[in-house]
């Protein structure tokens, strides 16, 4: 009887070493410069005991293939449509932990001040992934500069392409590009729409800068942190989301980015 009694006690105990030592186990996460990565590390200073390691994406690294492959625990740089386009296209499930804030895509200009001093014929540059092609047509069409076929009206629904363009008043040359390329060749276009994060790191201020910006309403587009479902229930996954999702997370976000990134949580909600 004791002596099962200790074995079991032992069991028990080992098990506990192992859990103890994976929660002590630093999560690594990957995630884009600006704004990811800034909150990440907002999120070591006010949570120190979480030990985090943010791996900083480049141009052309895929965050979903270092997360299929094991390289990471999680990303945060994404929203859920392009989500879902990734496990597509890589047969692959994901697990969200957490929808954290929104950057609204936005349309800028070098060259013209308003849309009315678009030229017939003018250049636009949209993002080249599926999913925010799709996001920019329905934002140029918000904004008067085309009108899609009838039938796409719900961004979340239905997704756009430049065939589905039915009206181009002024002639526009939509030009697909890399969305992380876009800023660089701002001041040799018409009009570029850009992510909310590349625009940032480009220097530009989406409140203030962009001809158009995006509804915030019902926006289907909030960035979310990513993890496998192995590791959904991992509890230094559920610690980083309940830090990504505090009041404290989201005054940081309103507070540095001035409307050009917003927190799904309100700010003074209480946890």
């Amino acid at each position: 009887m004791f002596k099962q009694t200790g074995l079991t006690l032992a069991v028990l105990g080992g098990l506990l070493t192992s859990y103890d030592a994976l929660a002590l186990e630093t999560l690594r996460i990957a995630a884009d410069p600006v704004p990811h990565a800034q909150i990440l590390e907002y999120v070591r200073k006010i949570d120190p005991e979480l030990k985090i390691k943010v791996i900083e994406l480049t141009s052309g690294i895929n965050a979903n293939e270092l997360l299929a492959h094991g390289d990471v625990d999680a990303n945060y740089t994404q929203h859920l449509p392009y989500l879902k386009s990734q496990e597509q296209a890589l047969g692959q499930k994901f697990a969200v932990a957490a929808t954290v804030h929104i950057e609204p895509l936005g349309i800028y200009s070098q060259r013209h001040k308003s849309f009315a001093d678009v030229p017939v014929k003018g250049t636009v540059a949209v993002p080249n992934n599926v999913t925010n092609l799709s996001r920019a047509l329905y934002l140029l069409q918000d904004n008067g500069l085309i009108k899609l076929k009838p039938g796409f009206n719900d961004p979340a629904a239905e997704q756009a392409t430049p065939k589905d363009i039915a009206e181009n008043p002024k002639q526009l040359k939509i030009l697909e590009v890399e969305s992380a390329q876009i800023p660089r060749a701002l001041g040799d276009l018409d009009l570029a729409v850009i992510n909310g994060n590349y625009a940032l790191e480009a220097g530009l201020v989406p409140a203030k800068d962009a001809l158009g910006l995006e509804k915030v309403e019902n926006n289907p587009y909030a960035n979310i942190l990513v993890t496998t479902p192995k590791l959904l229930d991992d509890p230094r996954i559920k610690r980083l989301a309940k830090d990504l999702t505090s009041p404290e997370v989201a005054t940081f976000i309103t507070d540095s980015y001035t409307g050009s990134v917003l927190p799904v949580t309100q700010v003074g909600a209480r946890p």
